[in-house]
């Protein structure tokens, strides 16, 4: 019973406080999910979110599907999506009807602002944390490498990320293994 109820806390207060959806979320889920609840590793953490990116659909919920199955089964499952997608669904209708009636406020236009040099800083410690667990376990130059090919995939050749994640699976797997690495 203590695992749903910190699914629900975790993911709810994850979620509530994820301003900017999924992208926003996810330096607030890792929080939750590694450091605060160890329910993942760094490592498992960034295949989760890598996995994730390469399916379909939102990737908070995919997130919350898995690790809500890992830390209390089916039963966790809903309560992670529902701990996921309640908070959000309701601000959303209540911050639009808010934010449409003052939409031209200073105010509102101010916070809005504001907070996204907040989020930028989020996805910038979660992208260290994440360079740091790929550097501890294939190496410096090796990291930077894929990193090279995976920023000029999809930033010059335009090629969706979705495909340069399946190719660092694919590479992940057949070549990797091949060297002394960490794994």
């Amino acid at each position: 019973m203590n695992h749903i109820i910190d699914l629900i806390l975790g993911f709810f207060l994850a979620n509530a406080l994820g301003y900017g959806g999924g992208p926003a979320s996810i330096p607030l889920m890792y929080q939750e999910i590694v450091t605060h609840y160890h329910w993942m590793t760094d490592h498992q953490f960034s295949n989760i979110l890598a996995l994730g990116n390469t399916l379909p659909g939102p990737i908070a919920t995919k997130i919350a599907a898995f690790t809500g199955y890992e830390v209390a089964g089916t039963g966790g499952v809903i309560v992670a999506l529902a701990a996921t997608i309640i908070p959000s669904s309701a601000a959303l209708i209540v911050l639009l009807k808010i934010l449409q009636r003052y939409r031209q406020s200073s105010v509102v236009k101010g916070m809005t602002l504001l907070v996204q040099p907040v989020i930028a800083i989020l996805m910038l410690l979660l992208t260290w944390k994440m360079g740091k667990t790929s550097i501890d376990s294939i190496g410096i130059w090796q990291s930077l490498i894929i990193a090279a090919i995976a920023l000029w995939a999809m930033e010059k050749r335009k090629i969706h990320p979705a495909f340069v994640i399946l190719c660092a699976f694919i590479y992940g797997g057949l070549v990797v293994p091949h060297f002394n690495v960490n794994l």
